[in-house]
């Protein structure tokens, strides 16, 4: 750290030139990501996979995308399945069928009564359209409602439902956009800077976090040029940079004035704060980015594209840490530091009471949060991992009404989830779709004719299961309907639920994996860090507990519904979407031992400073309690922002990466840890030698109240 310390404050025209030519570079290659960026999760091998892409290619609709379901409902004494009516809403879907690219089952099409609701009025259809990937596709509910109307008797409805419509919770608004929520967190991390720093200086993290995040866009701009990257990463990079940026800044231009406050010079004062602050930096730094590179021990090129893209957000944010700042300190820190309503140097004395409070009563301390983290953790063990249930997607929304309506006819909700069978030349559709619709489950199959439904010597059988994939008994019918598909030459079964299911296999069949891999590298890097092997598997077991807490909490929010309602007016979802836990995870473990390094740094510390334990408990809390709340408030306040979102899955990933940063910023960090750290005593830095040996280990100063620290800027050394 010294060495980068020395060599930027020698070159500080060419590195701000540097990060100039990076922040006007990124600017313009953000304007041009979007387009560049892929929402699909393509499972390569995967059989659902494969079935879909070839009916893509064939059919340009359905595979993986939801379809539209078109309702009528017709006038009182008009009976849906009588002949009249049959040529009336024949007439209506066929004027959807003119709309380019759709391909329609429905009664009248198909003569199945499968599509009439039990009440002799209901009639329903499926309209598949074609499938973009996106994370929210378009409606296109107001243009089947407009070509169907025109066709209808007066005094009929007609409303569209689907997937699509309920997930996005029926909002008719787009949300604030990446840039505009990007400005909303800016403002709430200003506030909370302010409130740090009480001077001038509060925009200096700002200005690190205003370089870094463009800087992220550039490089993720340029890992487009080699590989498909999702598109969730550019809100990744946008609101998780501004928080990693700005907690990295803060804790650097901290330390640095509590440097000046002891009476250094400015550049030595930077020296020292690289010499500590920035070791801390660099270590918080590498865990976040393990944490996200873990994401490619997973067979989804979608979240290796995540692991890999946002792992370039902590090293972009490193790096302009590591190098701008400094060479900013260095020149205009002085004059930034004014008023200085916050003393720059010193302990908390609200935080060092409290950290007294928690060695006094270690114990207590110790089962209080231990409690907290197995209820949450109790609630944990409940979540459901899949696709939500429809009829827990809304309940004032149309969509939301269309289905209920649909339900009371006797429709069931797993129409909206169609498997699609694809038979090759020389099958004949009708009796697959016979043999289909015989299985227990289903509610009927159906192989319409037309150039719709064959082309290419091939033909699509639509299957309706009675049960939503993500039950028990629709994962059931799905296995039933595969195992027949399986008995055939050639033919190929997918649909959004069969590609749900093989998700959940994908991801989670080397989630194991994931977590011992990341759990190891991690604590190989804090073993190192903290020279301990007690602290670091402290550190690891407690991340640990700290995400699955916070999966107790968006099990109760989002899956219970005990506050989705009244903050975002969705109401419980009935499952989390199986992507969540698993960024929530990666991201969550890394993010969090940000604040365990800056903490065990400083009580390290001040323990060799002192020689006492409980003395560097109290003095480390109270000198890094108001910076850890500040930051974990920032964090927090990025992914409210993000929150913000039209899409019912980012509400949920940002609900997780909300509440995981301040569980563990307060009941962990701020109780657990330094209770724990008391508890151990001298354990905490037990290291022996085949340890330090194997992990190639210094050699630490003697410890004790007579020893004092001092780095030297020209060896690096603490003396």
């Amino acid at each position: 750290m010294l060495a980068v310390s020395r060599f930027v404050l020698r070159h500080k025209l060419a590195v701000a030139v540097f990060w100039l030519v990076v922040l006007v570079a990124g600017g313009a290659a953000s304007a041009k990501l979007g387009s560049r960026l892929s929402g699909q999760f393509a499972l390569p091998g995967a059989a659902s996979y494969q079935a879909n892409q070839q009916i893509l290619r064939l059919y340009g609709n359905g595979g993986s995308g939801y379809p539209e379901v078109a309702v009528v409902r017709l006038p009182p004494g008009q009976a849906a399945g009588s002949r009249g009516a049959r040529l009336v809403l024949g007439r209506a879907f066929a004027a959807v069928g003119r709309i380019p690219g759709l391909r329609i089952a429905d009664y009248a099409s198909t003569g199945d009564r499968a599509f009439l609701g039990s009440d002799g009025r209901t009639s329903y259809g499926l309209v598949f359209t074609p499938f973009t990937g996106e994370l929210s596709p378009p409606s296109l509910g107001p243009e089947i409602i407009a070509a169907m109307t025109p066709a209808l008797p007066a005094g009929s409805g007609v409303q569209v439902t689907g997937m699509n419509e309920l997930t996005s919770g029926g909002q008719a608004k787009q949300g604030f956009g990446v840039l505009a929520e990007t400005l909303l967190a800016g403002a709430a991390a200003l506030a909370v800077l302010a409130f740090v720093f009480g001077s001038a200086l509060t925009l200096m993290p700002l200005l690190m976090a205003a370089v870094a995040i463009p800087g992220c866009f550039l490089a993720v701009f340029g890992l487009t040029e080699i590989t498909s990257v999702s598109v969730i990463v550019q809100y990744l990079v946008a609101l998780i940079g501004l928080g990693v940026a700005i907690d990295y800044s803060l804790l650097l231009v901290t330390r640095w004035r509590q440097e000046l406050a002891a009476g250094h010079g400015s550049d030595e004062a930077v020296h020292r704060a690289m010499a500590t602050a920035g070791r801390s930096v660099a270590y918080s730094g590498a865990t976040v980015a393990i944490g996200l590179l873990s994401l490619i021990v997973l067979p989804v090129p979608a979240l290796r594209s995540i692991g890999i893209g946002g792992m370039l957000v902590p090293a972009v944010s490193v790096a302009v840490t590591l190098t701008l700042l400094p060479v900013l300190l260095a020149t205009a820190g002085r004059r930034m530091d004014w008023p200085r309503r916050r003393r720059p140097g010193g302990t908390g004395r609200a935080w060092t009471t409290w950290a007294r409070l928690v060695v006094r009563r270690k114990w207590a301390a110790t089962l209080a949060a231990l409690g907290v983290l197995a209820v949450l953790g109790v609630a944990a063990s409940g979540m459901k991992v899949g696709e939500p249930a429809a009829s827990a997607l809304g309940t004032t929304t149309p969509a939301a009404q269309t289905l209920r309506g649909l339900e009371h006819a006797g429709v069931p909700a797993g129409v909206l989830d169609p498997i699609e069978i694809l038979a090759p030349a020389g099958t004949d559709p009708a009796a697959l779709a016979q043999r289909l619709a015989a299985l227990p489950g289903v509610r009927t199959a159906t192989a319409p004719t037309g150039p719709a439904w064959r082309r290419g010597g091939t033909a699509l059988v639509s299957v309706q299961a009675a049960a939503e994939p993500s039950s028990a008994a629709g994962q059931a019918t799905l296995a039933r309907v595969r195992q027949v598909a399986a008995s055939k030459p050639g033919v190929l079964a997918g649909g959004p639920g069969a590609a749900l299911l093989d998700e959940n296999h994908a991801f989670y069949g080397r989630f194991p994996l994931l977590i011992a891999v990341l759990a190891a590298v991690t604590f190989i890097l804090l073993a190192r860090a903290f020279g301990s092997l007690l602290l670091p598997l402290k550190a690891v077991l407690l991340n640990l507990a700290s995400v699955g807490a916070t999966y107790g909490v968006i099990v109760l929010v989002w899956q219970r519904g005990h506050g989705s309602h009244a903050i975002w007016g969705v109401p419980a979802t009935g499952a989390i979407t199986n992507w969540v836990p698993l960024i929530a995870f990666a991201f969550l473990f890394g993010l969090s031992m940000d604040y365990e390094v800056f903490i065990l740094t400083r009580i390290r510390e001040e323990r060799d400073r002192t020689g006492s334990t409980d003395a560097g408990v109290v003095e480390g809390i109270g000198r890094t309690g108001r910076l850890v709340t500040g930051a974990a408030l920032i964090m927090f306040f990025a992914f409210g922002a993000l929150s913000t979102g039209p899409e019912t899955d980012l509400k949920v990933a940002a609900t997780a990466f909300g509440a995981g940063i301040l569980l563990d910023a307060t009941v962990v960090r701020g109780l657990l840890v330094p209770a724990l750290v008391a508890v151990f005593g001298k354990w905490n830095w037990w290291l022996p030698a085949w340890a330090r040996w194997l992990l190639q280990v210094p050699a630490l100063p003697p410890t004790g109240p007579a020893v004092t620290q001092r780095v030297s800027p020209g060896t690096g050394h603490g003396t």
